[in-house]
């Protein structure tokens, strides 16, 4: 079995995550698609994130409906702050018979030569990479690189940080939600 692993702090998860991560299981050799979420990314600062397992409960409810795509929490057992290549060696020794890859925005890819032991990320893993607008061009030492898959997968323009702000200003951002998550973050008081 072949995995995407999508990293991210789903803070909180949305539609364009849901579309980017189905267009992965639906239109790549992806088998399944994990959402990994991150308890500390970083580059983020913590005092905006949600609680660890209500980040995780929101990507539990959004996801419940698709076969294809699972919640993951591995990182809330690992030391932080969480790097990539440690969650990868993790994973590969719990599951080693699946075969797992990472998905990231073109945005990410900019920066990945910054990454903790990209190169060995690199020979041991593919990137499924989705488009982004964005204003920076991509270093050449990832030009044509056979680790490198860009797939042409929908163009989202939908961010967390957008979401939080517009729930903060009384804003109705229901239809950028999976209905679940909506229904949980509004119940929950989150964001305002």
């Amino acid at each position: 079995m072949k995995v995407g692993l999508y990293f991210g702090s789903f803070n909180p998860i949305h539609i364009g995550h849901l579309v980017i991560a189905n267009h992965f299981a639906e239109y790549s050799d992806l088998d399944q698609v994990w959402f990994v979420v991150t308890p500390l990314n970083p580059f983020k600062k913590k005092e905006s994130l949600l609680d660890n397992y209500q980040r995780l409960e929101m990507v539990y409810r959004a996801t419940e409906e698709y076969d294809k795509l699972k919640p993951c929490d591995i990182e809330f057992s690992l030391p932080q702050p969480n790097y990539t290549i440690n969650t990868l060696v993790h994973l590969q020794e719990k599951f080693p018979k699946i075969e797992f890859a990472l998905i990231m925005g073109e945005d990410n890819l900019k920066s990945f030569h910054k990454w903790k032991n990209f190169e060995v990320i690199l020979e041991n893993y593919t990137l499924y990479i989705y488009p982004r607008i964005s204003e920076n061009k991509i270093s050449t030492r990832f030009d044509n690189h056979e680790k490198i898959k860009h797939v042409d997968a929908p163009i989202m323009q939908l961010s967390s940080t957008f979401i939080r702000k517009a729930f903060k200003a009384g804003k109705n951002i229901k239809p950028m939600l999976p209905d679940s998550v909506w229904k949980y973050a509004d119940e929950m008081n989150f964001y305002r």
